[in-house]
């Protein structure tokens, strides 16, 4: 009888939305296992999204530095095996965490099943059903390393408090509070920037709204937003990560696009309304948590491929702009319904 596993080295490295998944997943497992340690193998600037679960602690791979390549991964094992793991949980499944588990050998490991069949039927249009979500699927790779998982009654965190820096940026805030995510990985998974302009122009007159996101250009854009009302804040490039999910888990609704702010906001038990142009929830990606009629999907009748992939980075040119065929006022309308 093999003895039970007290330390799960957990890997998952990239990128932010998936990384943030593991979250809710790993905050069920503290609860329902909380005499087993979890160590998350992943990059030391998502150590914030794991700071509240008890008994997890963050192992931060430098794969761009010190534990790049063969040897770096080799250096990266003998590290880990200092840590004294009974058994590897591999959430990424990728060449690089491949080439590390075989340098743990003599440990327990199980990787996660990505579905890749069951995805390439989904974008080649021959079965058009919902697919088991990431969270599952994480979750399975527990179950075979002997721990079932139920994630079906999740609890959250409680809101952040405001440290003097975002009370300063809010203001005397009296208003609910709407996040707003434009931007995502691929344009085709993006709302058009006039349309969103028109929502974030129509919820600013009754509620104060931030918006998310990252890069020169992407700043540059939100500041023309954020110029329009003074009930607009652009935060973007203003805030650590730990104060921007402090931020994120005081708002009232996260409007987002397939994207990592989604998952941000649902792991910290947001409520999320998320839209979805080239890809779809059927491939498992959707925040956690969130009812079905929350995410808002491009019109299929006009758009009969979308799918089109499982990120969004392949799609017939005149799909580019699928989400142009949900209304703003549709938008609008459900996040007034949700709010």
């Amino acid at each position: 009888m093999s003895k039970p596993l007290k330390h799960i080295l957990v890997i998952r490295l990239s990128a932010m939305g998936d990384v943030a998944m593991t979250v809710p997943v790993l905050r069920a497992f503290t609860q329902q296992y909380p005499e087993v340690k979890i160590t998350v193998l992943t990059r030391a600037f998502f150590e914030p999204l794991f700071k509240e679960l008890p008994n997890v602690s963050v192992f931060a791979a430098d794969v761009k530095g010190k534990h790049k390549g063969v040897y770096g991964l080799f250096k990266l094992s003998k590290e880990i095996k200092n840590l004294g793991i009974d058994a590897v949980a591999d959430l990424h499944n990728v060449l690089r965490t491949n080439i590390l588990k075989r340098f743990l050998f003599g440990k327990r490991v199980v990787q996660i099943n990505k579905g890749r069949a069951e995805k390439l039927a989904l974008v080649t249009g021959q079965n058009f059903q919902q697919l088991k979500t990431t969270h599952q699927r994480y979750a399975d790779v527990f179950e075979t390393l002997g721990f079932k998982l139920n994630l079906l009654n999740p609890t959250f965190p409680q809101k952040a408090a405001l440290n003097d820096n975002l009370k300063l940026l809010l203001g005397n805030n009296l208003k609910k509070l709407i996040g707003i995510a434009p931007f995502a990985a691929h344009e085709s998974k993006m709302y058009p920037l006039d349309l969103m302009k028109v929502v974030i122009e129509d919820l600013s007159k009754d509620y104060k709204v931030l918006l998310f996101g990252g890069g020169k250009k992407e700043i540059e854009l939100l500041d023309g937003f954020a110029s329009t009302s003074e009930n607009v804040i652009n935060i973007a490039g203003k805030l650590s990560l730990e104060d921007e999910l402090a931020l994120i888990s005081n708002l009232d609704v996260m409007l987002s696009m397939d994207s990592g702010n989604a998952h941000l906001a649902a792991m910290l038990g947001i409520k999320v309304v998320s839209i979805w142009g080239v890809t779809h929830p059927f491939a498992g990606f959707a925040p956690f948590n969130q009812p079905d009629d929350y995410a808002l999907l491009s019109d299929r009748n006009q758009f009969p491929k979308i799918p089109t992939s499982v990120y969004g980075n392949k799609y017939p040119e005149n799909y580019k702009e699928a989400s142009r065929s949900i209304s703003p006022e549709t938008v609008i309308e459900k996040i007034k319904a949700v709010i």
